[in-house]
């Protein structure tokens, strides 16, 4: 019988289990580094949720200075049937710099007031803010905007099961007389007849959330209430037939855009206004004013105002930065706002800026400087105290309107 002798090289082992704990500590110490830094990303995403709910400023800085070419490129080597026809643009110093600053710090060095927007409540780029602040108003209840219409491809349109969507609205509340588009005619003393634009429309009116309503006006008990008849559109007209009698051309849109589109949509809507407000301009190169009204989702406590007696919905003015030129809409919103202010004291809550990040951040307003998105009232609001504000706009509207047609035409006179 033969002995199989078995030699255990210790030497050779002892090697081998060092270097198998080697790897483990590595390995454990990477598990644990990876560990570690999901940890600390997870914590600062939820403290980022905090102070902002919109995407990394970097990347949103990046996407915005690199081409269209750039993206098409990325679109063809995931789609080979895809092809690009923009040329692509080569990235600069200047732009990767910009990129790494702004990943790095979150301070985009082209805008100088990103080093204060961290520290200074509403400077910064993403955020909805107060601009100008209306007597009495919280400013910490902004504007709300829900979405009352949704569209299902097997069902079609959606609106809540109360809704009284039968019959002609009453365009007046009870004791009002009717508004008629003929100005005041002299009487015997010879007093003057008031200023009019004659057949020339100035002013247009319309709404990219046409069938916002209100609870007192229907039985729908919805989230948001909605009708395709009594809804913000008869404030609209109610506001054109006011600036008519003080001789102020209106044009009113009363549009039905869930109706009239086909396969309509509700986060296109201020596309499909974009369109009414565009055709508007091609047919009347008079029209001067543009308003787009709108019935805020806030509750009664937030849009309503007692003024001798008289209870009114307040209103407040939108201004979107993703427009360049939004500085002007916002001085147009301030002269109406100013004037709401002296003559109505709380009835408006002041002007809201808002970006890409709170909204459409556009709002049609880069097609002319005088244009503006106005919250009348909200939910709970009456149609009678939503006609009341329409009257107080349509007065000072029609002050602002002829005291720069004055000032106008006492320059030219001097010139």
């Amino acid at each position: 019988m033969k002995r199989r002798i078995m030699l255990l090289d210790i030497g050779k082992e002892s090697k081998r289990m060092r270097q198998l704990l080697v790897t483990g500590r590595t390995f454990a110490l990477l598990s644990f580094c990876s560990m570690l830094f999901f940890v600390v990303l997870g914590v600062a995403g939820m403290a980022h949720k905090q102070t902002t709910a919109s995407p990394v400023n970097s990347m949103k800085g990046f996407a915005a200075a690199v081409s269209s070419g750039f993206f098409g490129d990325m679109l063809e080597m995931e789609m080979p049937a895809f092809q690009s026809s923009k040329e692509t643009e080569s990235f600069t110093t200047k732009q990767l710099s910009a990129f790494l600053m702004r990943a790095l710090t979150d301070i985009n060095p082209n805008d100088p007031k990103s080093l204060l927007a961290g520290e200074l409540p509403g400077m910064s780029a993403n955020d909805a803010f107060l601009i100008r602040k209306g007597i009495g108003t919280d400013t910490d209840i902004g504007p709300e905007d829900n979405a009352p219409i949704t569209y299902d491809p097997l069902e079609g349109l959606h609106e809540g099961t109360g809704t009284d969507v039968t019959g002609e609205p009453t365009d007046e509340p009870a004791g009002q007389p009717t508004p008629t588009d003929e100005p005041d005619q002299p009487d015997d003393s010879g007093t003057p007849i008031k200023p009019t634009t004659g057949g020339a429309k100035v002013a247009f009116i319309y709404h990219s959330h046409n069938r916002e309503s209100w609870y007192p006006v229907l039985t729908d008990k919805s989230k948001d209430p909605s009708s395709n008849t009594k809804n913000i559109t008869l404030v609209g007209k109610r506001l054109a037939q006011k600036l008519e009698e003080k001789g102020v051309g209106a044009q009113h849109s009363n549009t039905d855009y869930p109706s009239t589109i086909k396969d309509f949509k509700y986060y296109l809507s201020y596309k499909y206004s974009m369109k009414t407000v565009k055709e508007a301009i091609a047919s009347s190169k008079d029209l001067k004013f543009f308003f787009d009204l709108h019935r805020d989702s806030q509750k009664r406590k937030y849009t309503t105002i007692d003024i001798e007696g008289k209870s009114y919905a307040q209103v407040y003015f939108i201004i979107g930065h993703k427009n360049p030129n939004w500085e002007k809409n916002e001085a147009f919103a301030t002269k109406i706002h100013d004037a709401l202010d002296k003559k109505y004291p709380g009835i408006s809550r002041g002007i809201w800026g808002k970006t890409a990040a709170s909204g459409n951040a556009e709002y049609n307003q880069s097609l002319a400087a005088d244009s503006v998105l106005i919250e009348v009232g909200g939910v709970d609001n009456t149609l009678e105290e939503s006609y009341r504000t329409a009257d107080a706009l349509a007065e000072v509207i029609s002050e602002i309107y002829w005291a720069e047609e004055k000032a106008s035409t006492s320059k030219g006179d001097a010139s």
